[in-house]
């Protein structure tokens, strides 16, 4: 799901600089789209596309249209607002015309002023909104920073996650989040990070709630982190057939995107944490094009193609022994 931005949270953002002038009541409207748009030809009647539910904006040389053409600025702010804008922001500090004040006013469409020149205010707000409209999702699971890959942890509740993430982090690996993890779509990433007050602490099971930061010290835990890997922690089952040679990848889709998974089966004896460590090595071969698994069924081909006997390689076999022989050498 995408989360909700209000005209009002751009009044928050100091680094914006902006301050409402007129259409405060409107500062509940909702900006749809992470995109600015400024108006050009439609100051001038032309009937430009508008989308509804943008941040409109306002530079020096549409604030100077206006003021030097009298008899087009009713016609140009009439189609401005009728556009239904989320709000108009008028940058550089320049006071806004008294006409679009008034209306503005009428049609409850907030009008801003930055104190940012045009360019910097678009750069930096759209950056803001375009992280704050990701569609983001939250997931039961932990996330680990393992290698420098991403880990992302999930199987049913009592599976073990929990003890397997401290067994990491005791081998210099670090907690990203516990429990609840919330994903948020950047681009063709995904990003994972913890959820309000649990921030890096974790449930184990016999010893209650620990805090890994207060632990461990700060190297142990970072905040956010890219998800590269979905490890699914699974109970054993002999009626499950599960991958032995890994020639196929499996993926998970999160929020439209295709994460590569794994999939652990958890029994006594088996140690879940180095299975994770060594899937993370496994991963960043994989990322610089080296698949372990199909090199070797292709080297694999290859010896068989070659044959037994064939000159230059292939498979070389082992001479027979005369045991009899072999007494009398010794005996010599």
């Amino acid at each position: 799901m995408a989360t909700g931005l209000t005209v009002g949270e751009l009044l928050e953002r100091a680094e914006l600089g902006v301050t409402a002038v007129a259409g405060r009541t409107g500062l509940e409207r909702s900006v749809t789209v992470p995109r600015i748009q400024k108006p050009g030809l439609a100051l001038t009647g032309w009937p430009e596309q508008l989308h509804p539910g943008r941040v409109l904006v306002l530079g020096g040389t549409e604030i100077d249209y206006l003021a030097d053409h009298e008899e087009a600025r009713k016609l140009g702010i009439t189609t401005l607002l009728a556009s239904d804008p989320a709000c108009v922001v008028v940058c550089r500090g320049l006071p806004p015309p008294a006409e679009l004040i008034i209306a503005a006013q009428a049609r409850e469409v907030p009008v801003l002023v930055s104190t940012l020149a045009t360019a910097d205010f678009i750069a930096a707000v759209t950056g803001w909104m375009a992280d704050r409209l990701a569609p983001t999702t939250e997931v039961h699971g932990v996330l680990m920073d393992v290698l420098g890959i991403g880990v992302l942890m999930v199987g049913k509740s009592g599976i073990g996650k929990s003890e397997t993430a401290l067994d990491l982090v005791m081998r210099g690996h670090r907690l990203v989040a516990d429990d609840v993890i919330k994903i948020r779509r950047r681009g063709q990433f995904l990003i994972g990070h913890g959820a309000g007050l649990l921030g890096h602490h974790m449930e184990i099971r016999g010893l209650g709630i620990i805090n890994v930061k207060d632990l461990f010290g700060i190297a142990a835990v970072r905040e956010t982190k890219k998800i590269e890997l979905v490890a699914e922690l699974h109970e054993w089952d002999a009626n499950v057939e599960y991958d032995r040679l890994g020639f196929d990848d499996h993926a998970e889709r999160l929020l439209e995107i295709e994460v590569p998974k794994l999939r652990l089966p958890v029994r006594p004896g088996r140690n879940i944490a180095t299975l994770i460590e060594v899937a993370a090595r496994n991963q960043l071969l994989k990322l610089q094009g080296i698949h372990s698994a199909r090199a070797f069924r292709d080297q694999l081909h290859r010896a068989m193609a070659r044959g037994p006997e064939t000159e230059g390689g292939g498979f070389t076999p082992t001479p027979e022994i005369d045991p009899a022989a072999d007494g009398a050498d010794a005996v010599e």
